[in-house]
C-alpha cells in the first residue's frame, strides 16, 4: 500500500492491472509487435578476433589452423565460440572438431538439427537451401528466401545472391539433404 494521497488503499497490484484494451494501429500477425528498436548484427569474427580469442583460450595454432577454422565456421561467432572452447577443454583436436562438425557426432548437432528441423517445416525455404549449398558460386534465389535464410544466419548476400555462411553448413545440408550435385 501507498501511505501518501492519492495513493490511500490502493494495492500495488491494483494500480498494475490498469491497461489499454484499445489496439491504435493494425497489427501483423506474423511480426512481432515489440519489433520497436534498432536491430543490431553481430558480424562475423575477423582473423584478428580469432586470434585474439584463441590467446585468451590458451591457444597456440599455427596460421594454416586458423585458416581452417575459418574455412570451416566463416568466422561465425557462436560457431567460433563452441570449437575454441572444445578445443582449449581438450575434448577433442581441431583436426578432430573439423572432422566431425557438419555431422550428428560434432558439437554443433543440436544447432544443426535444429536448423534442419525449421527448413524442413517450409518447403519453400528448404528448396532454397537446397540450390544455395549445391553449387560453390553465389545463386539468386526468391527475395523473400534469402532474406529469411539471412535471417536464420545460414546465408551471407553476394549482390543479390547468396552463399552459404559457412562450410559448416554446406556440408550438413549436402548431406542430410541427401544433394547427390553439392560441390564440396
Amino acid at each position: 500500500y501507498f501511505s501518501s494521497p492519492p495513493y490511500n488503499r490502493i494495492s500495488i497490484l491494483e494500480m498494475s492491472i490498469v491497461h489499454s484494451r484499445e489496439v491504435y494501429i493494425p497489427l501483423n500477425m506474423q511480426e512481432s509487435p515489440f519489433n520497436v528498436g534498432l536491430p543490431v548484427e553481430l558480424p562475423e569474427l575477423t582473423l584478428s578476433q580469432v586470434e585474439d580469442l584463441l590467446q585468451r583460450h590458451g591457444l597456440t595454432w599455427t596460421v594454416e589452423q586458423m585458416d581452417a577454422l575459418m574455412a570451416m565456421l566463416g568466422g561465425h561467432p557462436y560457431l567460433v565460440r563452441v570449437a575454441l572452447y572444445e578445443v582449449a577443454r581438450n575434448r577433442m583436436t581441431l583436426a578432430e572438431l573439423l572432422q566431425v562438425a557438419p555431422t550428428e557426432e560434432g558439437p554443433y548437432n543440436d544447432h544443426l538439427r535444429r536448423h534442419l528441423k525449421n527448413l524442413k517445416a517450409h518447403t519453400d525455404l528448404l528448396a532454397a537451401i537446397k540450390q544455395v549449398v549445391a553449387v560453390k558460386q553465389p545463386v539468386q534465389v526468391e527475395s523473400d528466401d534469402a532474406f529469411q535464410l539471412r535471417s536464420m544466419g545460414l546465408v551471407k548476400f553476394q549482390g543479390n545472391a547468396v552463399v552459404p555462411l559457412c562450410d559448416l553448413y554446406r556440408r550438413y545440408f549436402c548431406n542430410r539433404l541427401a544433394i547427390r550435385a553439392c560441390q564440396l
